[in-house]
């Protein structure tokens, strides 16, 4: 192990655009649908859709959650309607299976979708047994990444020292909320949707455009 994350035990992966690359296009799928469930809630055309959803997600973590504020949308619904997709597009990483496995210590997901769907995607790329747990937006209680308080709750919930804890995500924006409570970070910058503001990303320990090679290097394999 990197002797600079030897003290790492407790090791926490986002889900979409992280453990899968964002160039297989899976979130925009459920993008795609999220639009949709705009327009035949309120009425819209695709354009103006399109427009609220960007201002939901950036305004309030997520779109679901500026839906629910706005809106008083039932969550269920909206998470079985937009993770109501085929995953033909993910396949087995084996690379990134092997690695995973190799982490000591606690090994946990920490995503803003549900769980159900969580672990449809972890299946898909071999991942299905690699995870302790998966916290999700119902286990927030709705309030999202980044919201602070969506982290304190994890740490909590799990019991885990966020000092001793590494944080992976495809958003640069939802790891500055880790950073504050002292987990160690990395940011894998394969080219999914960032947020509006400008950003020096100085809470970002560790950058990688392939989290499967940066796990192998971090555990010193060569390539």
């Amino acid at each position: 192990m990197l002797p600079a994350l030897a003290h790492i035990r407790n090791w926490i992966f986002d889900l979409d655009n992280t453990l899968y690359p964002a160039s297989a296009d899976l979130f925009g799928l459920i993008d795609q649908r999220m639009t949709e469930f705009i327009q035949e809630l309120l009425g819209l055309d695709w354009t103006a859709a399109r427009t609220l959803q960007k201002d939901y997600f950036h305004a309030h973590g997520t779109t679901l959650s500026g839906l629910m504020a706005e809106h008083g949308v039932d969550p269920h619904r909206f998470l079985s309607y937009v993770h109501d997709i085929e995953m033909d597009v993910l396949t087995e990483d084996r690379w990134l299976v092997e690695a995973v496995a190799r982490l000591p210590g606690r090994k946990l997901i920490f995503t803003n979708g549900d769980a159900d769907y969580a672990g449809r995607v972890l299946a898909r790329l071999g991942l299905g047994e690699s995870f302790e747990a998966i916290h999700d937006i119902h286990a927030c209680a709705y309030t999202p990444k980044p919201h602070p308080q969506a982290y304190r709750a994890m740490a909590h919930g799990f019991g885990i020292d966020p000092a001793r804890s590494l944080f992976v995500e495809d958003m640069a924006r939802n790891l500055k909320p880790a950073k504050a409570i002292g987990m160690t970070t990395v940011w894998v910058n394969n080219g999914s949707e960032q947020g509006r503001e400008p950003d020096d990303r100085a809470y970002v320990d560790y950058e990688t455009t392939d989290l499967g090679a940066w796990l192998h290097e971090i555990l010193g394999d060569e390539a």
